[in-house]
């Protein structure tokens, strides 16, 4: 039976440490591979920017309400723009405002429910 393929090249067995300098330049490499490549658990974790911080004692009330109003100044804002706006312009400013709508009722609705589950009377 004839192959049509040629049978591979006979390789010698050469060892990456046959002289000083090759393992030299083996190890040199696998200290690179390992930098790039091996997770280190040596490296300082990230540290965020502190440039917007909220503070970790705030109440949670307090931050949803923040929220609400952030929210619904936002809304006011995008309704704004969209007055200004003709077309596909005014249809997409329109759509934000709706979705920062929704996020203002869930905040709003979040907040009530702490407020039921902090009233005794309830």
């Amino acid at each position: 039976m004839f192959k049509i393929t040629p049978n591979p090249p006979e390789t010698d067995d050469v060892s990456p440490y046959e002289t000083p300098d090759s393992k030299k330049l083996n190890e040199a490499a696998e200290r690179a591979l390992d930098y790039y490549l091996k997770p280190s658990d040596t490296k300082p974790p990230r540290k965020p920017s502190t440039i917007y911080t909220v503070a970790p004692n705030i109440d949670i009330e307090e931050l949803l309400a923040n929220a609400c109003e952030s929210f619904a100044s936002a809304k006011v804002i995008a309704s704004d723009c969209a007055g200004f706006l003709q077309g596909p312009q005014r249809n997409t400013i329109l759509g934000v405002a709706q979705l920062i709508m929704f996020g203002e009722l869930a905040v709003s609705r979040a907040l009530d429910s702490l407020e039921l589950k902090a009233d005794p009377a309830v």
